[in-house]
This record gives C-alpha cells, structure tokens and sequence, in this order.
C-alpha cells in the first residue's frame, strides 16, 4: 500500500479511533492523537511473550538482526519492506506471519496465515486469560480490532501476509512514516515512536521502551537498529 494511501487512512479515520488513534499500549507517545500503544484492560500477565502488553513479554535475546528471514519471508526490497523486515525480526523471528504468543497455552487450530479474521477472533474469545499476539507484526487482539477497522476488512477476509502487511503499515504511517520520509521528522525520533509500538525494538537509552515490565527486552542493539534505519533512510 503506497505510503501517501497509508496516510489518507489514517487521517480519515483518526476522528473515529479514539483513545486508542495512534496505540497498542496505554501511555505510549502523548500528544494531540493520543498514546501509539493500548492495551485490553482484560488481559492479565500470565508469561512471556512477543509484543509489548500486559499479557504480552519480550521473549528474545539482546542480539542483532539476522540477515535471512523466516520461511516463507521474501527477501526486503525497498525502503518499506526493508523496515517491516527489521521489525518482523524483532518480533516474531522464525514464525514470521505465522507466529504465535509463544505463552498462549491454547493456541489456533491452523496457522494464522490460513485463519479467516472471524476464526482468529473466535479463538481469542474462546481463550481468555492468556496472551494472543498473532502474526508477524504480533498484534493484540485490541489493536487487531482497531486496524482491521482502519483498514476496512470483512471477517471472512484471510489472515495473509498482505493483509498483515497492510495493518502494519498502518501503525507505521501513525509512528510517522510519511514524516520521516519527508524529512520532517528525525530519524532517531522516528526510531523511538517505533519503539513506544513494538517492544522488541530499543529506544534512544539502548533498552526496550517497556524494558522490565512484564519482562519486555528489546531483541536488537540500538547500534544495529540505528545502522539498519540509517541505511533504509540516509541522510
């Protein structure tokens, strides 16, 4: 989805978001839209996990970006599928769109990619008390709702790769894509708004922004997250 696109979305269905405009966790960037993150009142700390929540841990080692990608994961070609990449990585790893809260003791049926978003509703209904962060971009189930709002999808709609792609583009014109591609925004600003989004992404202090809290680890150093977005956006 072209990035101006992206944006449209965004700006159209910002009256409509509300407190949850711009966010996946509570307290996240402040401002005008509102925190870039929220999180389900319901959901309760029962482990570990792949997404910043509170049911949701960081569950990777601090260490740098591999070059390869899971199966199934083209190789990244341009600026955007190169920054989806890097997050996927921090992320989700292996599973890639697959991948599943590794706490939830229940987990889906099928493989996500496979899952209608009325099925993958269902199991998170059907499962409750446990965390459901879900695809490559581990979305929780209040931000899932959210975006597939956003974006406009039908419940029968599958859970592909482009429709995760889709969603995830749209957290990332609300981090401030268009802004940063513009020149508008610095980079290491950019960075931290994307850091307040995915925990497995450090911010400006070397840690996760969720860093302790619910044993949120940021799964990449800030040099090689640094490294990797100066070369994605020079200058």
């Amino acid at each position: 989805m072209p990035i101006l696109r992206i944006l449209l979305i965004v700006l159209m269905t910002a009256g409509s978001a509300g407190a949850e405009a711009v966010s996946i966790l509570n307290g996240a960037l402040s401002g005008a839209r509102g925190a870039l993150i929220a999180v389900r009142q319901d959901e309760t700390i029962t482990g570990p996990s792949l997404f910043a929540g509170r049911a949701e841990t960081g569950m990777f080692a601090h260490r740098a970006v591999p070059t390869l990608g899971p199966p199934g994961v083209p190789p990244p070609r341009g600026s955007l599928d190169r920054l989806r990449h890097l997050i996927g990585q921090a992320e989700s790893r292996r599973g890639g769109y697959d991948a599943v809260q590794h706490g939830a003791r229940v987990r889906p049926g099928r493989a996500p990619t496979q899952m209608t978003l009325r099925e993958i509703f269902a199991w998170i209904d059907a499962t409750p008390g446990q965390p459901h962060a879900i695809g490559r971009y581990q979305f929780i189930p209040s931000t899932l709702r959210r975006l597939v709002n956003i974006v406009g999808l039908r419940d029968s709609a599958r859970f592909t790769p482009q429709v995760q792609d889709q969603m995830a583009d749209v957290l990332l014109a609300e981090a401030g894509l268009g802004e940063v591609t513009a020149g508008r925004m610095g980079r290491h600003t950019f960075m931290n708004n994307l850091a307040k989004i995915w925990a497995g992404l450090p911010n400006s202090s070397g840690r996760s922004h969720y860093h302790g809290y619910a044993g949120n680890r940021a799964s990449i150093t800030w040099a090689d997250f640094d490294a990797e977005m100066a070369a994605i956006f020079p200058g």
